[in-house]
C-alpha cells in the first residue's frame, strides 16, 4: 500500500499529490504513467501520468483532475493515507534526444493544456536536460485554471502563456503561438503536445503543414494496462494500437484524433449516472 505524502490543490478541481513509492520513483522516465486504486480490492483503477518524482526521496509526484467518482475519492485522501496500490512506470517514455548540431542547439516546443500540463512538465525537463532549447507553450480557459506555471518556467528557456480570456499571459488559444514558432526562420525540431483531445487535434493540424515532427501523448480510456482488456485502442496511421503499451505517444500526425475523441467520451452517460449514484458530487451536474 503506497503511502501518500503531500497533497495540494492547484486549482478548483484539480490536486497535486506526492506518493511513496521507491521503486517508480527510481524507475520512471519522462511520459510514463501510473494505474492506481484508492481502496478496495474492486476499486476502479485509474491511470495518471508522472507529473515528477525524487528518487533520494522515495517518492512521484501525480496531478489529476476530479472529473468522476474515483479522482474524487482520491481528492478526499489526506497526507499519511494509504492508497490500495499502485503499479508503474508503465507505457514507453518519451525518445529523448539531442537534436543540437555543430553550429545549433535543437529547439523543442512542448505544449501543455489544462491538466495536460502535468504530463508535459517531465518531457520539457527531459529534452532540456538533453541540451536542447525548450520553448513552452501552456494553455487554460483562466488565470485560475493555469497550473505548474513555475515548473514549467524553470524547465524551459522560454514560457508562453495563453488563456481563453485573456486573464494570464496572452489572450487565445495554445495553436497561435505554436504555429508562430513553426513559421519563423527556424522550425522546431519536434513539438510534444499533451492536453484535451480537441486541443491536440488542432495542434497537430497547426505544425502538419511545417512538416514539424509532431508527438502527441494520449490519455485514453484504460482499464488493465497490458493491451489485453482493448479499451485504450486508438487508430494510428490506419492501424489499432493500444496506448497502454504501444503508447502514450504517437506520431500526432497518424492519430485519428476524431475517432479517438468518440472514444473518449463513450461511457460519459455511465459515469455521470454513476456520479449521481455516488452522491460524492451532490447531483448528476456537480462535476465536470
Amino acid at each position: 500500500m503506497a503511502r501518500i505524502l503531500s497533497k495540494s490543490r492547484l486549482s478548483d478541481a484539480v490536486y497535486r499529490m506526492g506518493i511513496e513509492a521507491p521503486l517508480i520513483a527510481r524507475g520512471r522516465r519522462a511520459g510514463q504513467f501510473v494505474i492506481l486504486r484508492t481502496d478496495s480490492e474492486w476499486g476502479e483503477r485509474i491511470p495518471l501520468t508522472i507529473a515528477d518524482a525524487d528518487a533520494a526521496r522515495g517518492s512521484i509526484d501525480i496531478v489529476f483532475q476530479t472529473v468522476g467518482v474515483t479522482t474524487k475519492r482520491l481528492s478526499l485522501l489526506e497526507p499519511g493515507d494509504r492508497l490500495a496500490d499502485i503499479t508503474g512506470p508503465l507505457g514507453r517514455p518519451t525518445e529523448i534526444r539531442d537534436y543540437g548540431a555543430a553550429d545549433r542547439r535543437g529547439w523543442v516546443v512542448v505544449v501543455g493544456g489544462g491538466v495536460g500540463v502535468a504530463p508535459a512538465h517531465p518531457i520539457a525537463q527531459a529534452f532540456h536536460a538533453a541540451g536542447n532549447r525548450v520553448t513552452a507553450i501552456i494553455g487554460a480557459r483562466t488565470r485560475e485554471l493555469v497550473i505548474m506555471e513555475e515548473e514549467m518556467r524553470r524547465a524551459s528557456d522560454e514560457l508562453i502563456v495563453v488563456t481563453d480570456d485573456g486573464s494570464a499571459g496572452r489572450q487565445g488559444l495554445v495553436t497561435a503561438p505554436l504555429a508562430e514558432c513553426c513559421a519563423g526562420p527556424e522550425r522546431p525540431d519536434e513539438v510534444v503536445i499533451v492536453g484535451p483531445p480537441m486541443m491536440m487535434k488542432f495542434a497537430a493540424e497547426t505544425t502538419r503543414p511545417f512538416g514539424v515532427k509532431t508527438t502527441a501523448s494520449l490519455n485514453a480510456i484504460m482499464i488493465d494496462g497490458t493491451g489485453m482488456c482493448g479499451g485504450c485502442r486508438v487508430t494510428v496511421g490506419g492501424r489499432t494500437r493500444f496506448v497502454c503499451v504501444d503508447g502514450p505517444e504517437f506520431d500526432a500526425h497518424q492519430v485519428d484524433f476524431d475517432s479517438f475523441i468518440r472514444r473518449s467520451g463513450a461511457f460519459r452517460r455511465e459515469e455521470k449516472a454513476h456520479r449521481c449514484r455516488s452522491g460524492l458530487f451532490g447531483s448528476a451536474g456537480g462535476a465536470s
